[in-house]
């Protein structure tokens, strides 16, 4: 039994050992397209990016019109998030939503409908554009979140930008369980491909008019 696990972690290990090799599309092409297509959408989005704001900010003058939180990136790099605020500004920061007890105590009005809708995530755009994200790759996770970072460590997924949207966002969300969500996201950085990535584009647009995959805190 020991050897047949040591030969299953002798194979991972070979498989994530593939990522330190140079890739055309990982290393150079995609970051080409992930510069273009998000400067291409904060002109394209500029003014519904304007009118939201504006919503949020007359929903709760007081407080502050983007959410930033510290997340962890490619090789362990941490980093500032932007999102557009969907919460009170009392709601825990360092904590995922989907383990809060009763996530809709914190979520605004306003909140309820751009967290729906996926349209607080617009502001990421410019985590794309600076180069911290990329469209597609693995969701990228609070520190706090040392198990599911550890089996991303496991998986790979580590090495590659952190994304938008991702292979594990488009194979049930907040749906499945971390080992799935980490193993999903090794699988996405060992086949990245152009054709992938507009595969999980189109998958997430679906996903997101149709609601499917969103589960917001514990059971």
């Amino acid at each position: 039994m020991d050897s047949k696990v040591k030969s299953i972690d002798v194979a991972e290990k070979f498989k994530v050992s593939k990522l330190d090799n140079f890739s055309w599309y990982r290393d150079v092409v995609k970051r080409i397209l992930d510069f273009i297509l998000s400067l291409f959408g904060i002109v394209i989005l500029a003014i519904p990016m304007l009118i939201i704001a504006l919503i949020i900010k007359f929903d709760s003058p007081k407080e502050k019109i983007l959410f930033k939180q510290k997340r962890v990136g490619k090789n362990n790099h941490v980093f500032t998030i932007l999102k557009f605020r969907s919460m009170r500004q009392d709601a825990p920061h360092e904590m995922a939503t989907k383990n809060f007890e009763n996530p809709e105590a914190y979520i605004t009005p306003i909140g309820k409908i751009i967290r729906k809708t996926s349209l607080d995530e617009l502001p990421q755009l410019f985590n794309v554009f600076k180069g911290e994200m990329s469209l597609v790759g693995p969701r990228p996770l609070i520190p706090s979140e040392k198990s599911v970072l550890e089996l991303r460590e496991k998986y790979g997924a580590s090495k590659i930008l952190p994304g938008i949207t991702g292979l594990a966002q488009v194979h049930g969300r907040d749906e499945i369980t971390d080992e799935y969500k980490a193993s999903y996201d090794g699988k996405y950085a060992l086949n990245m491909s152009l054709l992938l990535d507009i595969s999980i584009i189109f998958r997430t647009a679906f996903d997101v008019v149709m609601s499917r995959g969103v589960h917001e805190g514990k059971d």
